[in-house]
């Protein structure tokens, strides 16, 4: 298995930050990034092989490629998306389809957690009541949710019934907080499932494919990640959060 983290977005929120560099980039502690924080992650629970899909600003992932392999002990491949700016997520996680044969574990560019995240989808590829499951999503099944989460709710046999932001928030159980687990045996049906939706709308999100698998029978299941300090960094006061807690990790 290996580590991936989807680093390509623009990040147009949190400009004047994102004016040269890409969202993951962005410092939380110090001059510790989120970048830094998915790798130091990646890196302690043994996954020192890294597959990072890069778009917007590439090249500052570039410069600093060799210092951050050298740092964490890991080793990135870069994968391009050269229209990080136009379409959505569903695309930059199809680009790097060539790795999930190996089986990864992906992490957002722009998700500041502790590496219990990571040890919890680790222990769930163990887990007895994981063992069907082709992709395992970590979710936060403690916080109030709000219209802007990425919800998802589950049958009563706990495979994946939906996810979207798009849905009354009261119905959901929990937040996937965009960290997963996907098995190899997983690997080709997520592909296509991918490519069947930024084909069919650009804009999509990566999570609008898990729908699509889910909807051909692919099963998914959620992981508690419990209570932990954690957050998206979408905008600035999502920051100033992520800079609160990130030094406490």
């Amino acid at each position: 298995m290996i580590g991936m983290v989807l680093a390509a977005g623009a990040g147009r929120r949190l400009r004047p930050y994102t004016d040269t560099l890409p969202k993951a980039l962005v410092p939380v502690d110090g001059e510790t990034t989120i970048f830094d924080i998915a790798l130091r992650n990646l890196a302690a629970v043994g996954l020192t092989e890294v597959v990072v899909v890069v778009g917007y600003r590439a090249e500052a992932v570039q410069a600093r490629q060799a210092a951050l392999e050298s740092k964490y002990g890991v080793t990135l491949t870069l994968v391009h998306n050269d229209k990080a700016e136009e379409w959505n997520n569903a695309y930059s996680l199809w680009l790097a389809r060539e790795h999930f044969a190996r089986g990864v574990l992906l992490v957002n560019g722009d998700t500041v957690h502790p590496v219990s995240v990571e040890h919890t989808l680790l222990a769930a590829e163990q887990a007895a009541e994981h063992a069907d499951a082709g992709i395992v999503l970590a979710l936060d099944d403690h916080k109030t949710l709000a219209d802007e989460e990425m919800k998802a709710i589950f049958h009563e046999d706990g495979r994946l019934a939906k996810i979207t932001k798009l849905m009354d928030p009261a119905t959901a159980h929990g937040e996937y907080i965009g960290a997963t687990l996907i098995r190899p045996e997983a690997a080709q049906a997520l592909a296509d499932a991918l490519q069947a939706t930024f084909e069919r709308d650009p804009n999509l999100y990566y999570e609008d494919g898990y729908q699509e698998l889910a909807n051909r029978g692919g099963v998914i299941r959620g992981a508690s990640i419990g209570q932990i300090p954690w957050v998206e960094v979408d905008n600035h006061a999502d920051l100033a959060r992520a800079r609160e807690i990130a030094c406490h990790y």
